[in-house]
């Protein structure tokens, strides 16, 4: 028997799994109260926006893949914002930016979409009230909550960031001191604004009193966002994309998502055998952690928002290209060049209903806390999103009002012909396709469970925020003959603890005729809970 940090969740009515456990229960009560998937991941995401707040929150953007069991549909939901009017690259040149900043107000150059992706989903596949779903987060926005470590061991690390604006600071450093696990924190603002979108839906967010403090304050601190943006602003209902993978279908969301570099990764890989290997040996990492990097290839040459760049995915995802990939899977590692850096703070929750509707959704600030910056008296911490734009005019990802930018986000869900089979997903940036692969891969290939395929030792290969060269990180579980073998074929491993949250936190439920069966990730603070 494979061992876990915990046993697989069972059950046959419904199931959720989150990146936190307060969350993990608010999304089961709504399950339980006869609401759909969609109905029970808002309030999920609403609840991660207020116990969670390093990592996600209404200041930030979404991603969903919904299964409509009734029509066996797939639907994609982008509720990514777009920039703001204002948001020029001459804007930044002119005042010399050479990047656009990464904290503070002028990092929040793009609409927040999540509020309005809630609205979206629950208008097409709700059945509770929209004042119900939010009714968790706003309890214990207005009553407290009790903070978690990984929350405090992240304010701690990034305190310069929120003392930078007095309202953030102010806000989540009561009293100017760092939190500690166990302290109790109130949202008080941030509940009141969640009131008033439980009240009046999409337009209490986007319009009115809301919006215009989140403007007002935004431009008074130098950014530039308007109300004119916010009001403007919609997320869109996209057919996802897909590819096959051993007989399975392998749905993602389409760009401005990475998700497409998961797909690839997966159709070369499917090229090579893996019965020799187990899932943990030199060997395996080595091929998958070159199909990552002839993917990223691909990413890094086209990803952007799909209507102001052409973005060949039939090309992209062909069996043909990734035969023609899968020749080039190196005997040793081809030097790496330096790539994007990439925030990797994010949640992923999924949910299955009883009636077998199922939810994948990654919801970001982007960066630790996001910009740093709470827009005034909403209790809203803005996302940072659009400071991943380039500047560079010749850069298929440069800044252009009205734009959304090349997004990490990318939920996913695996199909056995007709049948819905596994719905997963993770935080962690520049890991999100690495993780999804190893998920994949070890579930299809090696046999494993959802519990023990998020809890093997997993790799991280590339660039985030603060590093200045792609690494192959690797959690320190991996035996050392993996890990001196692989430093002999020439990768760059960097050994990393044993549980280390720089590998993201995943997400997945399994689904068989009879049984839901889920797994949440020990390297973030969630469960997987089912009735």
């Amino acid at each position: 028997m494979t061992r876990t940090t915990r046993p697989v969740a069972l059950a046959r009515n419904g199931m959720v799994s989150t990146p936190h456990y307060l969350a993990s229960t608010a999304g089961l009560q709504v399950l339980q109260e006869g609401g759909t998937a969609v109905d029970a991941a808002i309030a999920i995401n609403a609840t991660l926006g207020v116990v969670y707040p390093h990592m996600t929150g209404p200041g930030g953007d979404a991603f969903w893949l919904i299964h409509d069991a009734a029509t066996g549909r797939v639907h994609a939901l982008n509720g990514s914002g777009r920039a703001g009017a204002h948001a020029t690259r001459s804007y930044f040149r002119q005042r010399d930016h050479r990047e656009i900043p990464t904290r503070g107000p002028l990092a929040a150059v793009t609409v927040p979409g999540a509020v309005d992706s809630w609205c979206s989903a629950h208008e097409r596949f709700g059945s509770l009230p929209l004042a119900r779903l939010l009714q968790p987060a706003i309890t214990y926005a207005r009553e407290g909550f009790a903070v978690c470590d990984s929350y405090a061991a992240c304010a701690a690390e990034v305190a310069h960031v929120l003392r930078a604006h007095p309202l953030t600071r102010s806000t989540l450093l009561p009293r100017d001191r760092l939190p500690i696990m166990a302290d109790v924190l109130t949202l008080p603002q941030l509940a009141e604004t969640l009131e008033t979108v439980a009240e009046k839906g999409r337009p209490g967010f986007y319009e009115g009193p809301v919006a215009e403090e989140i403007a007002t304050s935004l431009q008074q601190a130098g950014g530039l966002l308007t109300t004119e943006d916010l009001a403007a602003h919609r997320s869109e209902w996209t057919e996802p994309i897909s590819t096959t993978y051993r007989g399975y279908r392998c749905y993602q969301a389409p760009p401005n998502s990475q998700g497409f570099a998961h797909l690839m990764a997966l159709n070369i890989v499917e090229n090579f055998d893996l019965g020799g290997m187990t899932d943990s040996s030199p060997e395996y990492v080595h091929l998958l952690v070159e199909a990552t990097r002839l993917a990223f290839a691909d990413r890094d040459r086209y990803l952007t928002d799909p209507d102001f760049h052409d973005i060949p995915l039939r090309h992209l995802l062909s069996k043909d290209y990734a035969a023609e990939l899968s020749k080039r899977v190196a005997p040793r590692p081809a030097p790496a060049g330096p790539g994007a850096r990439m925030g990797g703070d994010t949640t992923c929750s999924v949910v299955v209903d009883s009636a077998g509707n199922a939810v994948s959704v990654i919801q970001s600030l982007y960066h630790e806390f996001g910009s740093g910056f709470i827009a005034g008296r909403t209790g809203v911490l803005m996302h940072n999103r659009g400071s991943f734009f380039s500047l560079d005019d010749a850069h298929p990802n440069r800044l252009e009002p009205g734009k959304r930018t090349f997004h990490t986000l990318m939920p996913g869900m695996l199909f056995r012909g007709e049948n819905l089979d596994l719905v997963y997903g993770t935080m962690g940036g520049e890991g999100q396709p690495q993780t999804s692969n190893a998920l994949v891969t070890r579930v299809v290939d090696f046999g494993r469970d959802v519990q023990s395929a998020i809890d093997a030792p997993r790799w991280l290969y590339g660039r985030t925020w603060g590093d200045e060269r792609r690494d192959l990180r690797m959690e320190d579980r991996f035996s050392s003959g993996t890990l001196d073998e692989l430093r002999t074929w020439g990768h760059p491993v960097r050994e990393v603890g044993s549980w280390d949250g720089v590998m993201g936190h995943a997400q997945a439920i399994r689904v068989t005729d009879d049984v839901l069966m889920g797994g949440a990730d020990p390297r973030g603070d969630g469960l997987a809970l089912g009735w």
